[in-house]
C-alpha cells in the first residue's frame, strides 16, 4: 500500500504525518514553534526555526516508524497561508522574522490605500479586500523598514513567498522557487481571473520585486527532496495547498453549495461557488479553491481572526480553565449563557465586518454570572462568528448551502460542534480526522502522481465523520441571535 508523508505547517506547529492511500493516518509528530509579539498587534515567526522543526519532525517520524518511512512515495505540503517570508536567494535563510497572518502592523498603510480609491481596483482584480491580514501590506512594511529587504527584492538577491514557497525552496536546496494557486491567490498580487501574478498590483503597494515564484496547480510536482539526507532516496514533492482550501478538498466539497469550517487559531469558512466567481459587497472575499487540469474552482471565503485562539486565551491568559478540553465540560454544566455574550475581537473583527480596530468584549455581566457562563459564552461566540459568515455567503452567492462540514482542532469540542449545528439549524458533518488540511494535500498529490485517477476516485475514499443534528427550536435560535447582534453592535461602535 502507498505511504505518503504530509507536512502541515500551521500557525502554531509543524506536523509530519504518514498516511496510506485510503486516507488513514498511521503516524504523526508535532513540534510547536515560538510565537513572537514584539509590539501590540505584531505577530512573528522565526522561519528558520520552522524549517529546522520540519527536519526534526521528519527525523522523529523516521525513528518512530523506520520501515514505513522507507516506503514513502511522495511528500505533500499544506501550510498557513497569509504569513510572508523574505529570504536570501543564495542561502535560503530568512532575512527577518516572518510576519504572520494575524499581524496588524500594516493597517495604517492599508487604510490609506483604501481611502485613496485603490481598494476597489485591488478588490476587483484579486477578489480580496485591502487589509493587513494579507501579505502585500506586510511586505510593504518590510520594504519601508528593513533596507536589505527592499534592495534584495528589487535586485533579486532576496526572494519572497508564503510559507509553502519558503519550505519548497529550502527542501529543494534552492532549485525550485514555486507556489500553487491557492497560496498565490491570498497575496493581493494575484489576478483571480487571469490566474497569474499582476505587476500592476505589486506597483499599487509601492513594491519592486524582480523574481516571483512560479505558480503551479496544486496537483503537480514541485521538485524533490531528501530532507538533507534523512531520506535514502529523493522524494517528489507532490500536492501543495493552502490549509483552508486543502480542508475543503479533503471534505469532498466538489460541488457548488458545499461548505466547510476549519477551526484553527482563527477560522476559515469556504463555500464552493463553482467555476464562475461571484462578487460580495459585504466583506466576503473570493478564493481560488483549486485549479485542476487548467479549470479553476472558486469559493467564497470568510476569515475570522480569533476563534480557536479564544480557547487558548481562556487557558493561558485568563486561566479560567486548565486545558482546552475543560471548556466543553464547563459549558455543559450550565443550562444557558445567563445573558452573557463573548465577542472574540482580540485582533479586530474579520468577515463579514472587517473592522480592524474592534476590540474583544464580554457583555451582559451580572452578579450571578460564574466562570462557567463566561466559558460557555466564549464557545458560543466562536459559533456565532462563523455563522455570521455563512449567512452572508449563502445570500450573496445565490446558492443554497447544501452541505456543512467542519475540521480542525476545535472539532473535538462537542459542545461547540452541537452549537454550530443548532445556530445554523443544519446538520453538521465533523471529520473524525481533526487535521484534514494535510489529507487534502495528500489527495492533491495523489492526483499529481496518478495514484488517484480523478476527483471521483478521491470522493470514494471515506475518512469518517460524526454527524451533529440541530436540537434547538427556531425560536430559541432567533432569541440567542438577537442577543449576539446586540453585542456585535456595541463592539462596532
Amino acid at each position: 500500500m502507498t505511504t505518503i508523508l504530509a507536512i502541515d505547517q500551521s500557525t502554531s506547529a509543524t506536523k509530519a504525518m504518514l498516511f496510506n492511500e485510503q486516507a488513514e493516518l498511521t503516524e504523526q509528530v508535532s513540534i510547536r514553534h515560538q510565537q513572537y509579539f514584539p509590539k501590540p498587534g505584531w505577530v512573528e515567526h522565526d522561519a528558520e526555526e520552522i524549517y529546522q522543526n520540519l527536519l526534526r519532525a521528519v527525523k522523529e517520524l523516521k525513528e518512530k516508524a523506520p520501515q514505513t518511512f522507507r516506503e514513502i512515495s511522495w511528500l505533500s505540503i499544506t501550510n498557513q497561508r497569509e504569513t510572508i517570508v523574505v529570504f536570501d536567494q543564495k542561502s535560503g535563510k530568512p532575512l527577518s522574522h516572518a510576519i504572520v497572518w494575524q499581524d496588524r502592523r500594516a493597517e495604517a498603510f492599508c487604510a490609506t490605500l483604501r481611502n485613496s480609491g485603490m481598494g476597489e481596483v485591488v478588490h476587483k482584480k484579486t477578489g480580496l479586500i485591502v487589509d493587513t491580514y494579507f501579505p502585500a501590506g506586510k511586505l510593504t512594511w518590510m520594504k519601508n523598514n528593513i533596507p536589505e529587504v527592499a534592495e534584495g527584492l528589487e535586485n533579486g538577491t532576496a526572494l519572497m513567498g508564503t510559507i509553502d514557497t519558503y519550505l519548497i525552496y529550502r527542501l529543494t536546496k534552492g532549485k525550485v522557487y514555486a507556489t500553487d494557486h491557492t497560496n498565490a491567490s491570498r497575496t493581493l498580487f494575484y489576478d483571480i481571473d487571469a490566474l497569474d501574478w499582476d505587476r500592476d498590483l505589486i506597483g499599487i503597494f509601492g513594491l519592486k520585486i524582480k523574481e516571483l515564484p512560479e505558480i503551479q496547480e496544486s496537483a503537480s510536482i514541485f521538485g524533490e527532496t531528501d530532507f538533507e539526507g534523512l531520506s535514502e532516496k529523493p522524494l517528489p514533492i507532490a500536492g501543495v495547498m493552502g490549509d483552508s482550501q486543502a480542508a475543503l478538498f479533503a471534505e469532498h466539497c466538489y460541488q457548488p453549495g458545499m461548505a466547510k469550517i476549519t477551526f484553527g487559531s482563527g477560522s476559515s469558512i469556504l463555500m464552493n461557488i463553482g467555476n464562475v466567481r461571484a462578487q460580495s459587497d459585504n466583506g466576503i472575499v473570493n478564493a481560488v479553491a483549486w485549479v485542476l487540469n487548467g479549470q479553476p474552482t472558486y469559493a467564497f471565503e470568510g476569515i475570522t481572526n480569533f476563534t480557536g485562539a479564544t480557547i487558548s486565551w481562556l487557558t493561558d491568559q485568563l486561566r479560567l480553565i486548565n486545558n482546552p478540553a475543560e471548556s466543553e465540560e464547563l459549558a455543559q454544566s450550565v443550562p444557558d449563557n445567563s445573558g452573557v455574550y463573548f465577542v472574540p475581537a482580540f485582533v479586530g473583527l474579520g468577515a463579514p465586518y472587517w473592522k480592524a480596530d474592534a476590540k474583544g468584549a464580554i457583555i451582559g455581566l451580572t452578579p450571578g454570572v460564574k466562570k462557567e457562563h463566561i466559558v460557555r459564552a466564549a464557545l458560543e461566540g466562536i459559533g456565532f462568528t462563523v455563522t455570521d459568515v455563512l449567512k452572508v455567503m449563502e445570500s450573496e452567492a445565490g446558492i443554497p448551502l447544501t452541505q456543512l462540514c467542519a475540521d480542525g482542532g476545535a472539532v473535538r469540542n462537542r459542545f461547540l460542534m452541537q452549537f454550530v449545528a443548532d445556530i445554523n439549524h443544519r446538520d453538521l458533518r465533523v471529520s473524525l480526522l481533526p487535521e484534514l488540511s494535510a489529507l487534502g494535500a495528500v489527495f492533491s498529490g495523489g492526483l499529481a502522481t496518478g495514484v488517484y485517477r480523478d476527483t471521483d476516485a478521491v470522493q470514494a475514499i471515506n475518512s469518517g465523520v460524526i454527524e451533529y443534528y440541530p436540537q434547538l427550536s427556531i425560536d430559541s435560535v432567533e432569541t440567542l441571535y438577537a442577543g449576539w447582534n446586540q453585542a456585535i453592535k456595541k463592539v462596532l461602535l
